[in-house]
């Protein structure tokens, strides 16, 4: 399975800020007007979770996964300290496999996104579309600008708690594990968000996910399971690795005296080098192809850049949860204080955790 943005969180509100006069231009206002209409058509179609549960029309694996989902819920709120809330009380089932599309842009010789400025959220590392189409349109004007681009389909999306989300089918489709980790990544940022860090807001909410996730999985599921996930875990990590490996690579090249026509010859070379040790890494997972999509798509900055704004931040707070031996509201306030503080005080006191 790939890495893949899960939340949109400027969509939903940002665009009712717009209608009230706050943001002005053509262009603006169009990219609201889909995200209002959208949302909006979204919410319209929201069933509860109960009803459903207890209808007797309700088609069997339907009602299971209802109820798997309400189970991860309930679990979220007692046992990791997040909120308990509306949001995943109710259903949406969409006739598409995407809830949204994020597209994501970064510079031909940087790996540092583009970002994009809304009221509340501040500034964010996408820009999303609930229509296929728009976010295709956006990503080719962004290529004509320069812009290394990547279009990526989204499975949920958060409103901060400004809104009951709801469970979509495109979450619930998925894996328990899968369907556990969404849940509580979207719940984390319900919790905890800094407008305009979204680097530290992903690693938080995937540092919730992913324990979350182990601590659920070790009170509901059988060794089978465990497993799975653990397999899951790893190629994860490996995956992580060699973007890493890449992003060094890329990084010394960038920053280089070559001229722009040998760093473009030095980047087109690191990322045949990745598809190469990709093609490794298959090998020792025995013939696994959960990544070929996101290979076979092509690769550029703004996918580098994309996975680094999910996990450069994990590493260090893997290491503050640790500190606080796996202590999740002690955790939790540790986290609170650093969000409270300014953005370079912030990224210090990161830097630090990840070499502690």
């Amino acid at each position: 399975m790939t890495e893949q943005p899960r939340f949109l969180p400027a969509v939903a509100f940002a665009a009712v800020l717009t209608v009230s006069g706050l943001l002005g231009g053509c262009a603006t206002l169009d990219y609201y007007a889909q995200s209002i209409s959208g949302h909006l058509h979204l919410m319209s179609l929201r069933e509860p979770v109960d009803g459903l549960i207890s209808d007797a029309d309700t088609p069997e694996d339907l009602r299971a996964r209802l109820e798997t989902a309400t189970e991860i819920r309930e679990f979220a709120h007692r046992a990791l300290d997040l909120p308990d809330n509306g949001s995943y009380r109710s259903y949406v089932s969409l006739d598409r496999p995407y809830v949204s599309w994020t597209v994501v842009a970064a510079p031909e010789l940087s790996l540092k996104p583009k970002t994009w400025c809304f009221p509340v959220v501040g500034c964010v590392a996408y820009r999303g579309y609930f229509e296929e189409a728009g976010a295709w349109r956006f990503a080719a004007k962004l290529e004509a600008q320069g812009y290394d681009v990547h279009v990526n389909g989204v499975q949920a999306y958060s409103t901060l708690g400004w809104f009951d989300d709801p469970l979509l089918n495109t979450m619930i489709s998925q894996p328990d594990y899968r369907l556990a980790g969404v849940v509580f990544h979207e719940l984390a940022h319900q919790r905890l968000y800094v407008p305009g860090d979204s680097s530290f807001n992903e690693a938080y909410a995937n540092l919730m996910e992913r324990e979350g996730v182990r601590r659920w999985l070790e009170r509901s599921a059988d060794a089978d399971v465990q497993a799975r996930y653990q397999t899951y875990e790893r190629r994860r990590a490996g995956f992580l690795d060699l973007v890493g490996r890449t992003r060094k690579s890329l990084e010394t090249v960038y920053a280089s005296d070559r001229t722009d026509a040998k760093k473009r010859a030095a980047k087109s070379q690191a990322f045949v080098r990745m598809r190469d040790e990709y093609q490794a890494l298959r090998a020792q997972w025995n013939g696994f192809g959960g990544y070929d999509a996101w290979f076979e798509s092509g690769l550029n900055n703004a996918k580098i850049a994309l996975v680094l704004t999910y996990n450069e931040h994990l590493p260090a707070l893997q290491n503050l949860l640790a500190s606080k031996s796996g202590d999740l509201h002690a955790f939790n306030v540790a986290c609170e204080a650093l969000a409270r503080l300014p953005a370079d005080e912030r990224n210090a006191a990161l830097s630090r955790l990840a070499v502690s």
